[in-house]
């Protein structure tokens, strides 16, 4: 089969070839899947380029040790295991390989993949491959961030920093879902697009600065982390949530886990309440998220699409932070 494989660390077209692999086997908890579409999420962009350098204990020193980029998938199930009785040949199904872990399992820039069946649900008729295969990692994370952690609800006054982005965009309208007053922060060329997801109002971050306002919302979920943690802590009310869901500037060493490490500092201190969201791929939360998108109350915006041979240029898309929504590769 084809696969993009990644060989060392560095510029998306410098590092990733694409090139002919065997198929991978399906363990007995397994399926094996024709990869239809998958999308670029910030772990492939990071691990391409191999920043910031203390990520690569987990991912490799010199290489990466999963040398297949992707994590989302929609596609066709091609072969089972023999623990699995649920799903057979030839459903269409969605999902993620996401585990949390940077080292191990397969990847989803290639034609086949092998992902756990606890994994991947059937994919609605309604959803195209493209949307599909875009949802998983952002909108998951979205969505646990803003029902589980944030704890949102009719009347929340929830803040989005970076709401044009693959989470942003789906935070909105998850928010907003929810009963949310939501405030979205974005450039100037995004306004309309966020206003359009349901954002009551919109701050275009080049003409003012959400953390000069004092006491305004409940949840503030930053999806840049432009700002040290005690100044956007300025904008939350007494007892409210703030969710660092980024790692800032990758540049460097250690990029900016400092500033996420101040941020939980000041959470034990209690001066704030700093909680972190993990994406958990399982078929409950695929399924909440498939009720959403089938509801029509959240939608995937998708920025461009690529085909598999060029998975390079769609990772650096993604590395000029300028993406709308998903960047989606399409098999």
């Amino acid at each position: 089969m084809t696969a993009i494989v990644q060989r060392g660390y560095g510029a998306p077209e410098q590092v990733l070839r694409m090139v002919r692999v065997a198929v991978p086997e399906a363990g007995d908890d397994d399926v094996l899947v024709r990869v239809r579409a998958t999308s670029v999420n910030t772990p492939d962009w990071l691990v391409t380029a191999g920043v910031p350098g203390i990520l690569r204990l987990a991912a490799g020193l010199r290489r990466p040790n999963l040398q297949v980029r992707g994590s989302d998938l929609a596609g066709v199930v091609a072969a089972v295991g023999a623990n699995v009785t649920d799903l057979r040949p030839g459903d269409e199904v969605f999902g993620s390989l996401w585990t949390g872990s940077l080292g191990t399992g397969h990847g989803t820039f290639a034609e086949y993949t092998v992902v756990p069946a606890a994994q991947v649900i059937p994919k609605p008729a309604r959803l195209s491959w493209e949307e599909a295969g875009a949802a998983v990692m952002s909108g998951l994370t979205a969505l646990l961030a803003s029902r589980d952690v944030g704890q949102v609800g009719p009347g929340t006054r929830v803040l989005v920093n970076g709401a044009s982005g693959g989470v942003g965009t789906f935070a909105v309208q998850f928010a907003r879902a929810l009963g949310a007053h939501v405030t979205g922060v974005c450039g100037p060329r995004n306004v309309e697009l966020v206003r359009s997801l349901g954002a009551e109002r919109v701050i275009d971050y080049t003409k003012e600065d959400f953390t000069r306002e004092t006491g305004r919302y409940d949840l503030v979920l930053d999806n840049v982390l432009n700002h040290p943690p005690k100044v956007t802590a300025r904008a939350l009310v007494p007892g409210g949530i703030y969710i660092p869901n980024s790692i800032g500037s990758p540049t460097g060493l250690l990029g900016s886990f400092p500033r996420i490490a101040r941020a939980r500092l000041m959470s034990r201190r209690g001066a704030v309440d700093v909680r972190a969201v993990q994406c958990v791929v399982n078929r409950e939360n695929l399924a909440a998220l498939a009720a959403f998108l089938v509801s029509g109350d959240v939608r995937v915006v998708i920025d461009r699409t690529y085909p598999l041979a060029e998975a390079a240029a769609a990772v650096a898309h993604m590395m000029t932070h300028r993406a709308r929504g998903q960047i989606v590769i399409a098999g």
